[in-house]
C-alpha cells in the first residue's frame, strides 16, 4: 500500500521540483502538528492566511453551527444570505463612506480579476498599471500585472496594455494618464520583501489618479485584517482607494476574498451586460460565516492593538551578525540575509528546530516572517553552528 506521502506525490499537482513533505496531522493556535506529533511554530501564518491562528475556537463554532444549516445555495443571484449580508455588512461599517460595497470571491487574485474589469467597465479605458516586483495574483489577469517576468513569461501572451512603474517613485507618476483605466498597488509591497510606502506616497498616487479620472485600486490581500496593527493598512496613510482588494486573512483559515467599492462603481456590473460578473462559489455561506466570525474577533478582541508591541520584541531578537537587514511592518517581516543558498540553509534549520518560515517570490535573499497575530510569546533557542556561519 502507499504511502501517504507516496500518494501526495503521486496524485497531486506538483509546484516545485522539492516541495517540502511535511505532514499535517493537526493545528491549533499558532502551531501545527505533523503526523509524528512534531511541533512547529507557524512563523508564515500559511503566507498570511491564519491570522487567528490554526482552528480558533469562535471560527469552527461559527463554520459548524452554518454547516448544519445549508451550504451552498446560489451565492451569487438572487438570494438573500445572512452570513453574506451580515459580513458585508461589519465590513462597511469599518470601511471609509465611499467604499459601500462589497463583492464577494474565494481568492485574492479573484479579488484582482474581479477589479480589472470594474476598473476598465466603469471608466471605458483599457490602461492597467501596475507596480514592479508586486504580487497580484496568479490567475491569466492576475499575471499580467507581474514584472519581472520570471513567473509569468512561459505563459505569454497575457493581458495587453499593461502598464509598469516603481513603487515609491513620485516622478513615475506621469505615467499615469487619461487613459489609464486603473492603478492597482499593494500598500505594503510583501512579495518584494516587505517594503512599506514612503511618508506620502499613497496620497500623491491617489492625488494623481483624481486628476486623470483613473481609478486607484489598494491591495490588501496581505496588508489587511490587522497585519500591520491597523485593520487596513491603508488607515495609516491618509489616502483611500477606489477599490480594495482583500483575501487571505479574510476568512479564519476558510477560503474567501473580495473586492469592495462605491455602489456608483460596483452597479456598472449589472447592466451592458447584466451578470458582468458572476461567480458560483464567492462568498460561500461557511467560508462568509467563518469570515464574519474571524472580523468580529479582531473588532472585539486586543490582538490588532498589540501588534506594534509583539513587532517591537520580534525586533530586538533579530538581532545576528548574518542579518543585513530588517523590514517590517507590523507582524511582517523581511529579514535579509547574504544570498539565497544561506537562506535556504537557515530555512532548512529552522525547520529541523521546529520552526515554520519562508522566502519571497521577489526576494530570495530575505526570510519570511508573519505569525499569527494572536501569538504571545517566541520560541528561542541558541543558533546551530549552521546559523553562526
Amino acid at each position: 500500500m502507499l504511502t501517504q506521502r507516496q500518494l501526495f506525490l503521486q496524485r497531486l499537482a506538483p509546484t516545485s521540483p522539492g516541495p517540502l513533505l511535511l505532514e499535517i496531522d493537526r493545528g491549533e493556535g499558532v502551531y501545527l502538528y505533523d503526523t509524528k506529533g512534531k511541533e512547529y511554530l507557524d512563523l508564515i501564518a500559511g503566507i498570511g492566511v491564519s491570522g487567528l491562528g490554526h482552528c480558533h475556537p469562535k471560527v469552527t463554532a461559527a463554520i459548524k453551527k452554518q454547516t448544519d444549516r445549508y451550504l451552498h445555495t446560489m451565492v451569487y443571484g438572487e438570494y438573500v444570505l445572512s452570513p453574506q449580508v451580515q459580513l458585508a455588512d461589519l465590513m462597511i461599517q469599518h470601511l471609509p463612506a465611499s467604499l459601500n460595497s462589497v463583492y464577494f470571491v474565494n481568492s485574492g487574485t479573484e479579488a484582482t480579476e474581479g477589479a480589472m474589469k470594474l476598473a476598465k467597465r466603469f471608466t471605458g479605458r483599457t490602461e492597467i498599471i501596475a507596480a514592479k516586483n508586486a504580487y497580484h495574483g496568479s490567475t491569466q489577469g492576475s499575471a499580467s500585472l507581474m514584472s519581472p517576468t520570471t513567473f509569468t513569461q512561459a505563459f505569454y501572451p497575457l493581458l495587453p496594455d499593461i502598464k509598469h512603474i516603481s513603487f515609491n517613485c513620485e516622478t513615475c507618476l506621469q505615467n499615469i494618464t487619461k487613459k489609464t483605466a486603473c492603478v492597482i498597488v499593494e500598500t505594503i509591497q510583501g512579495e518584494a520583501g516587505v517594503y512599506p510606502p514612503l511618508p506620502g506616497y499613497l496620497q500623491q498616487l491617489r492625488q494623481r489618479c483624481t486628476e486623470v479620472g483613473a481609478l486607484l485600486v489598494f491591495d490588501e490581500i496581505q496588508a489587511g485584517y490587522g497585519r500591520t496593527g491597523s485593520l487596513w493598512a491603508f488607515q495609516q496613510q491618509n489616502a483611500v482607494p477606489d477599490i480594495l482588494l482583500l483575501a487571505k486573512g479574510m476568512g479564519g483559515g476558510m477560503p474567501i476574498g473580495a473586492f469592495v467599492a462605491s455602489q456608483e462603481i460596483m452597479k456598472v456590473f449589472s447592466f451592458d451586460p447584466i451578470l458582468g460578473h458572476i461567480t458560483t462559489f464567492g462568498g460561500h455561506p461557511v467560508s462568509a460565516a467563518a469570515g464574519l466570525a474571524t472580523l468580529q474577533v479582531l473588532l472585539e478582541e486586543d490582538h490588532i492593538s498589540q501588534v506594534a508591541k509583539k513587532e517591537n520584541l520580534f525586533l530586538s531578537l533579530l538581532q545576528h551578525p548574518a542579518i543585513e537587514a530588517v523590514r517590517h511592518a507590523g507582524l511582517w517581516f523581511a529579514v535579509e540575509l547574504r544570498d539565497f543558498d544561506f537562506l535556504q540553509a537557515v530555512i532548512d534549520d529552522c525547520l529541523e528546530q521546529g520552526l515554520i518560515t519562508d522566502w519571497f517570490l521577489f526576494n530570495n535573499r530575505s526570510l519570511r516572517i508573519a505569525p499569527p497575530l494572536i501569538i504571545t510569546c517566541l520560541l528561542y533557542t541558541s543558533p546551530s553552528p549552521r546559523d553562526r556561519g
